[in-house]
């Protein structure tokens, strides 16, 4: 099921699904925090929900957002042919900056972003609404192709990082993560990066 998603991906363009590692480090986080209900932003063809949901605890729910109508159509078939009931999941069509404040305050155990990448801050700033209490949040391809380490151990940044909009989202977003005394986080060095987030609180 994972290998034809990777392929209805790959076909359709303009998505590139997560790699093995980051699946299963996606897929450790919702086991390790037995996740009931997860958000995630930017649905793809499948790949990452496959992942999210096989680490969902029995009855978990996924709410994936995607503003391409095609990769939600691909997804959902990934998902049956994974074996997942329809009440495992809801596709919701639409841009997740539109889409998000649709969705309950504190009602989420984890937001996983891969997304427009220049909407990343903006995402963090809506997780943080979404997460209950001890809740992650985690975001794909927080390197960026190495362009970011700058933002993480104060190098310098290239001529290349400072003119894409795409680099200068995620160093801001992984400066927002760093100075937000609520958030607890990690950067795991699978496929492109995870920055990883908890929030703190009761």
């Amino acid at each position: 099921m994972l290998l034809a998603a990777r392929r209805n991906a790959a076909e359709v363009g303009g998505t590139v699904p997560v790699g093995p590692a980051t699946g299963a480090a996606l897929r450790f986080i919702a086991a390790a925090i037995n996740a009931r209900s997860v958000v995630e932003i930017g649905t793809g063809c499948g790949t990452s929900g496959i992942w999210l949901l096989r680490g969902m605890r029995t009855g978990g729910v996924l709410t994936s957002v995607d503003i391409e109508p095609e990769h939600q159509r691909l997804a959902r078939k990934a998902f049956v042919d994974a074996g997942f009931a329809s009440s495992r999941y809801r596709l919701i069509g639409g841009r997740a900056l539109d889409v998000l404040p649709r969705l309950a305050d504190g009602a989420y155990d984890m937001v996983f972003c891969d997304a427009d990448k220049q909407e990343y801050p903006e995402y963090l700033i809506a997780a943080l609404r979404l997460l209950r209490p001890s809740g992650i949040v985690v975001f794909d391809n927080a390197l960026w192709h190495r362009r970011v380490i700058d933002a993480l151990w104060r190098e310098r940044v290239s001529d290349e990082a400072q003119a894409d909009p795409d680099t200068a989202a995620v160093r801001e977003l992984c400066e927002q993560v760093k100075a937000d005394e609520r958030l607890v986080p990690l950067l795991l060095p699978v496929g492109d990066g995870l920055l990883s987030a908890v929030k703190q609180g009761t």
